[in-house]
């Protein structure tokens, strides 16, 4: 059996050794029990660590649908935390779901001991409609075993339940079932914030000391609370991975796309209580509305700036003030886009004639694509047509929005740190690159999970454990003292215009400073707005 590699990170930082299987469990002898403010849960161990799933930190949404998330009835007795709680209603769900979905899960080394672990919430991705907190690549067995921190994922609304932005439509005006609509998915999480604020002390985690992280729509949600002053207080610093929000769904466009909806639904403006009563079923059915705005998509449901919980766009016109001194690392990875065009890329069939069409499709931006052919083929004569269309997609689409970030953070001469992930997953050939997602695996140190898509030689495993042993170290220590510097990479400074130093990470981290620049300096003569804000 192998065993994963160890490293002792100047002492700050414990780092265990996870079996690399995954699968070897040792059974506690007596289940762990914990009391919180709403009553007792009972959890199971694993390798030693203690694993709560499916806590209730919110009341079942159904009975107030588009309201504000309420606090969940007190219990008596032990209630069992064995399994994952149901995710919100979506479409194309993977697992139970239900209206009921305001649910919590908790790994940690120690129970109540005064330890003040360091708390690592992770928000999951699926832009604002979909997902959840039970994928196999965010357990936190082993990022609680290799740093000593408690990990926390979450469920909470998503897409229309979450995010349907009604306020403004003919019966709902005046209503205040509705006034808090577009941005119930974010109050949520707040809730979520104030139970481990209130309650993770039970658990071995200091209260005043909790990490945010997110992938994509994750990331996206972070920058949205930072935000949103009602977050404000309960988390110390955040990493955000490929989170590419510089604005929030305006309220004039989310209130096209609640008409869109209605519309599918075939009631009017002034019957949009009806809403509140419809079957499930129903609502998701109408999730297939095509967005009104970006018609490439289905109806996009999003954090909205509705001047009641959100009073200003994440990124724009700058960062916010409130939230400037919060440590944040900025994450992207190399071929973000690859994942958005996943069949392109295996099939490998773009050819300097079809380029054209599908890069104009693909980088959201509206710039003369044989414009950037040009530039790309100078700069990089190696590239086939489908690199470029990857690198130039890339550029142009999923990196621009972080360097947005980055840059006004950096104009602040804030505590600002970017990354770049250059490894790359083999699969496939390595045609898609280090793309959107693939850094989730290597910073939850879960390589051998089968989503990872790390491979499966003892070469690719082995490249894959360096890496994240990268990533998941930096997030530690990170999380443990605001401050990512560790001795498995190099010095990494604040990101700020002059320099814009980042840290590449792969097989050898290191520093460049502005990378891909004149690719940068391209992008950076078009305007950018996040599609459909």
């Amino acid at each position: 059996m192998q065993l994963l590699r160890r490293h002792l990170i100047g002492g700050a930082v414990a780092l265990g050794a996870a079996i690399s299987s995954g699968q070897v469990q040792s059974a506690s002898p007596t289940l762990p029990i914990v009391p919180t403010r709403f009553g007792k849960v009972r959890g199971r161990t694993e390798r030693n660590i203690h694993v709560f799933k499916g806590i209730r930190y919110g009341a079942d949404t159904a009975s107030y649908r588009f309201q504000p998330p309420r606090p969940p009835q007190p219990w008596t007795g032990v209630r069992d935390a064995f399994d994952y709680g149901p995710a919100c209603p979506q479409r194309s769900a993977k697992g139970a779901v239900s209206e009921d979905c305001l649910f919590l899960n908790i790994w940690t080394p120690a129970l109540n001991d005064g330890a003040k672990r360091p708390v690592l919430v992770y928000l999951h991705g699926g832009a604002h409609a979909s997902g959840d907190g039970s994928s196999p690549l965010y357990d936190g067995v082993n990022l609680a075993t290799r740093g000593d921190v408690v990990v926390i994922t979450l469920n909470h609304r998503l897409n229309v339940f979450g995010y349907g932005y009604f306020a403004r439509l003919g019966a709902a005006v005046g209503d205040d079932n509705f006034d808090y609509s577009g941005n119930v998915g974010h109050l949520d999480i707040i809730q979520a914030l104030t139970w481990v604020r209130d309650n993770i002390a039970e658990f071995g985690g200091d209260p005043s000391n909790v990490t945010l992280f997110g992938q994509s729509g994750g990331g996206g949600k972070i920058v949205g609370l930072m935000a949103m002053r009602a977050a404000d207080g309960l988390y110390r610093q955040c990493l955000t991975m490929s989170g590419q929000h510089v604005t929030a769904s305006a309220p004039l466009n989310a209130t096209r796309r609640a008409e869109a909806y209605l519309k599918t639904l075939n009631l009017t403006p002034d019957q949009v209580s009806q809403l509140k009563t419809l079957p499930v079923d129903a609502l998701v059915k109408a999730l297939d509305t095509p967005d009104p705005i970006v018609a490439r998509d289905k109806v996009l449901f999003a954090a909205t700036l509705d001047f009641k919980t959100l009073y200003r766009h994440p990124f724009y016109p700058d960062a916010p003030e409130e939230t400037a001194q919060v440590p944040l690392i900025i994450g992207n990875t190399r071929h973000e886009t690859a994942a958005f065009m996943r069949d392109a890329m295996i099939a490998n069939d773009t050819t300097w004639e079809t380029l054209p069409e599908r890069l104009g499709k693909e980088m959201l931006v509206d710039m003369s694509p044989e414009y950037v052919i040009a530039h790309y083929r100078q700069w990089y004569p190696h590239m086939t047509p489908t690199e470029v269309l990857r690198a130039a997609a890339t550029a142009g689409r999923s990196w621009r929005p972080h360097l947005i970030q980055a840059e006004a953070r950096g104009a602040k001469l804030t505590p600002t740190w970017m990354y770049q992930l250059d490894f790359a997953s083999p699969l496939h050939g390595g045609r898609l690159g280090a793309y959107h997602g693939y850094d989730i695996g290597l910073i939850f140190d879960n390589i051998y999970v089968p989503e990872a898509n790390v491979g499966t030689t003892p070469e690719q495993i082995a490249a894959a454990q360096n890496v994240a042993d990268i990533l998941s170290t930096l997030l530690i220590q990170f999380a443990r003292t605001g401050d990512p510097q560790n001795v498995l990479i190099p010095d990494w400074p604040h990101y700020e215009l002059t320099q814009r130093a980042t840290l590449i990470v792969d097989q050898t981290p290191r520093i460049d400073n502005d990378p891909r620049a004149q690719e940068r300096r391209l992008f950076a003569t078009v305007p950018y707005i996040k599609p459909g804000t």
